[in-house]
């Protein structure tokens, strides 16, 4: 039941932003794993035209007064908001592995997050014992290369709307516009929008999302 239990990632509620992430954000090198989805949206897709989404647009976050050089680890960690992300990160024993060249993409809940999950999800989750479920669910957060606001406008326009991200976990996450903002929905129907993007560290790019993800 590894990846089945619900995550300290979760943000049950979505923040309706208005996204318009502009191809001025940085080029990245976008893994070969993260495969565009087939599903035709031509609504979407015609708001996803070069040029119509921009990190400056969105919501401010915390962890854009963070953003250094640092790995994402060390970027996360100087944000008030992603304290018990980075605690359940230590908890998966996963530091290391973001600490790594990678790069990585990381789709990132707030503490604001995890404080609605079902009470004592947390606690439970972060005991040595659950470590794997724990591990399983944070890994489904990550996408191999650096996918940033601008590789990710394409990848959505050339799946017609929809892009399927494959997740370091191997489960998919399906990302769309939603309202003007970038959504991320799991197989089981969740879904989190994109609340600040383009928070660049040295091994990677970090997404904040606000609510939970499930593989």
């Amino acid at each position: 039941m590894n990846t089945k239990m619900l995550l300290p990632l979760a943000l049950t509620t979505a923040i309706a932003a208005t996204v318009s992430m502009s191809a001025c954000a940085q080029k990245t090198d976008a893994d070969a794993s993260v495969p565009s989805a087939m599903t035709s949206d031509t609504a979407a897709s015609d708001r996803m035209s070069a040029g119509s989404m921009s990190a400056e647009s969105l919501p401010a976050d915390t962890m854009g007064d963070a953003v250094t050089t640092g790995d994402i680890v060390a970027t996360a960690s100087q944000s008030p908001d992603h304290s018990t992300l980075v605690a359940a990160v230590k908890a998966a024993d996963l530091v290391g592995t973001l600490q790594g060249a990678g790069p990585f993409t990381v789709f990132a809940p707030t503490n604001a997050a995890f404080d609605k999950l079902p009470e004592g999800t947390v606690d439970t989750l972060l005991k040595p014992e659950n470590k794997a479920d724990l591990s399983g669910i944070l890994t489904f957060h990550v996408v191999p290369g650096s996918v940033d606001a601008a590789a990710l406008t394409e990848l959505i326009s050339a799946g017609g709307g929809k892009a399927e991200l494959t997740t370091v976990n191997g489960e998919t996450l399906t990302a769309q516009i939603d309202n003007g903002g970038v959504k991320l929905t799991d197989a089981k129907g969740n879904s989190a929008m994109v609340t600040t993007a383009d928070l660049m560290a040295s091994n990677g790019v970090i997404h904040v999302i606000d609510a939970v993800l499930l593989p």
